[in-house]
């Protein structure tokens, strides 16, 4: 199976189980690991045979800055299931870094990262 990969995409939202998150909002960053057969898009070279990346970008865009979600994994678990449902993919792997929460101490982010396939989601 193929991949299409995404890398730090930023986004501001307003996710977070305290007052001010909520409030303030803050980035989040998402990455995508998307399988996907490309054999006719690579034989084809044509656009109808994959998925438009401008699509998947605007799809993870309208969940992070549209939606308001307590937690992180609500808001990954969320992208992975729009992903599959509304393009031809077989397996979404999804990240999402929160760069500043709330925890006193010294790192550089949080994240979590899921692994979602179509059949999770069959009717």
């Amino acid at each position: 199976m193929d991949k299409i990969y995404f890398n730090g995409m930023s986004f501001y939202g307003y996710h977070g189980v305290f007052g001010a998150e909520a409030e303030l909002g803050q980035r989040f960053y998402v990455d995508l690991e998307l399988l996907v057969d490309l054999s006719q898009a690579g034989a084809s070279d044509d656009l109808q045979h994959t998925v438009n990346y401008a699509d998947i970008f605007t799809c993870v865009q309208k969940i992070v800055e549209g939606e308001r979600f307590n937690l992180v994994e609500k808001l990954t678990a969320v992208i992975a299931e729009q992903l599959l449902t509304t393009f031809p993919l077989q397996e979404a792997k999804v990240k999402v870094t929160k760069p500043n929460p709330p925890i006193n101490g010294h790192y550089e982010s949080v994240a979590i990262e899921m692994t979602r396939r179509r059949e999770d989601f069959a009717s």
